[in-house]
């Protein structure tokens, strides 16, 4: 059997990183095992349509890399895989339904619907659903005669199909991550399985697409969990429990405390992103922060990912996603939620960063230096970004903390300049700055030979003066080799930092 699963984002927003995560556990699994993934949109619900959301996921695949094998604008021999466009597939299965007497139509109001759960509240039920024992009394075409059935049909008043759940009958499966799953049938309520408008609701529509795209394994976030076993009766009602889906059911992303769902009223409140890219809400025009616009590489992104409630059962941490193809397993996967560090994630951006040749960053470095009005040789780009890529978060973080290559500081470290700032040190400097201006060029190499010669002038030893150096030419306490920062800038810019330095420090 050909291992075939799907994600099937509903285009209702951004897609959030649970999401993501989804859809990559869903892609590994498939390539680890010679399968397809299919990206599948789940648009019945039309109230809350967004647009744009659709357009959305798919760009935020492409830019992490994981690329359907059949899907929405992807090709493939189960079109179409729009569900808005599968309409009359769904009607006759939910047809099918009725006529086999497993399925009813329902003709009640939203009013009665109402005074239902209110009646079955002040009676004390511990659940207020239409089921098995409620729909006895409420308008349908298990307690109407046939011939009033028949004219409510004909006459176009708006009703809905539900699915009719028989009494003690025990509905189980076995979930690939926590093993057997039963249920009593007394649990489960008759679902809507085909609405007012003509479109079905999640429940019939993803197993009747399932069935038809055979679908291999559903490998689906926790909070479908409780549904379950609806599907599995569903599977059983159409005939098909024996091709049924294995199924899978992931563990919740926590927040970073452990203490509840992750949410993006959370995130918002701390400052970091929830979406792989930013997202400009078309309805309430909210705009959300996204990974990628805050300096996330996407290899960096789909490994923290990875790692969110699956280990490979090895010390490693670093995959690139071929590896992680290759180490992937469903039976690693926990079954308890997994705390969203976004710490963590900032770790793993930090080493793949390190990894990108100085000459790929300078390309996005070259492009934020346009952007403020800076001009940079390719040359000096790649430079620098080799100076600072082991040092920084972010790729623009390399020009957030290193302006110091194109401008000359007006504020000087006010601790080191307390510290270390004496009469000696200007002497030092002093001289310093007379042997550079005599430099026709400057390496490295002749700016530290050029300052230990002036520091042994002065029977001094480096200590006396380095940091207060790295102040002077920087503005700055910290950061990559001074004297690689000094060959970059050339004799005559530390010079006149120096003059600069020693003209305006107190």
């Amino acid at each position: 059997m050909e291992v075939r699963v799907r994600f099937a984002p509903s285009p209702t927003g951004a897609l959030h990183i649970g999401g993501v995560r989804t859809a990559l556990y869903n892609y590994l699994f498939a390539k680890k095992n010679n399968g397809k993934f299919i990206l599948r949109i789940e648009d019945t619900d039309q109230n809350r349509f967004v647009e744009g959301a659709e357009d959305y996921i798919e760009e935020a695949f492409r830019w992490l890399g994981i690329d359907p094998d059949e899907g929405v604008n992807y090709g493939g021999d189960f079109g179409p895989y729009k569900q808005s466009e599968r309409k009359a597939t769904y009607q006759k299965y939910a047809q099918q339904l009725i006529d086999e007497g497993k399925a009813y139509y329902a003709f009640d109001t939203p009013e009665e619907l109402e005074a239902m759960r209110q009646r079955l509240k002040d009676a004390k039920a511990d659940n207020q659903v239409y089921d098995s024992l409620s729909r006895q009394k409420m308008r349908n075409s298990l307690t109407l005669p046939e011939t009033e059935v028949q004219k409510l049909l004909e006459s176009g008043v708006a009703y809905v199909i539900r699915l009719k759940v028989d009494r003690e009958v025990e509905v189980g499966l076995t979930d690939m991550i926590r093993g057997m799953v039963k249920v009593s049938s007394n649990n489960i309520d008759d679902k809507v399985l085909m609405k007012s408008d003509g479109l079905p609701t999640y429940h019939l529509a993803n197993v009747v697409d399932d069935h038809l795209m055979q679908i291999s394994h559903v490998i689906r976030g926790e909070e479908w969990l409780p549904s379950a076993p609806l599907h599995v009766l569903l599977y059983q009602y159409l005939g098909w429990e024996d091709t049924m889906p294995q199924f899978a059911h992931l563990p919740l992303l926590l927040k970073p405390d452990g203490n509840g769902k992750l949410s993006k009223r959370d995130a918002d409140k701390h400052g970091y992103p929830v979406f792989p890219m930013d997202w400009n809400d078309p309805k309430n025009h909210e705009k959300s922060m996204g990974f990628r616009e805050q300096g996330y590489l996407p290899e960096a992104l789909t490994n923290f990912l990875a790692m969110l409630g699956w280990n490979p059962g090895t010390e490693q941490e670093l995959f690139t996603l071929n590896e992680l193809v290759e180490s992937f397993s469903i039976v690693r996967i926990n079954k308890s939620g997994a705390k969203f560090d976004i710490e963590k994630a900032k770790w793993f951006n930090q080493q793949y960063l390190k990894n990108i040749s100085n000459e790929q960053l300078a390309v996005g470095f070259l492009d934020l230096l346009k952007e403020n009005d800076v001009a940079c040789t390719e040359e000096k780009a790649v430079a620098i970004c080799g100076l600072m890529k082991e040092r920084v978060t972010f790729p623009q973080e390399i020009w957030e903390n290193g302006r110091y290559f194109f401008f000359q500081p007006e504020e000087y470290d006010p601790k080191v300049v307390k510290k270390k700032w004496n009469d000696e040190v200007k002497l030092i400097l002093e001289d310093y700055k007379k042997a550079l201006k005599s430099m026709e060029s400057l390496t490295a190499v002749s700016a530290s030979e050029s300052l230990n010669s002036v520091l042994e002038m002065h029977g001094t030893g480096l200590g006396k003066v380095m940091q207060m150096l790295r102040v002077v030419i920087t503005g700055l306490a910290g950061g990559p080799d001074l004297m690689e920062i000094m060959a970059l800038l050339g004799a005559g810019e530390v010079s006149n930092r120096i003059d600069h330095a020693l003209e305006n420090i107190a």
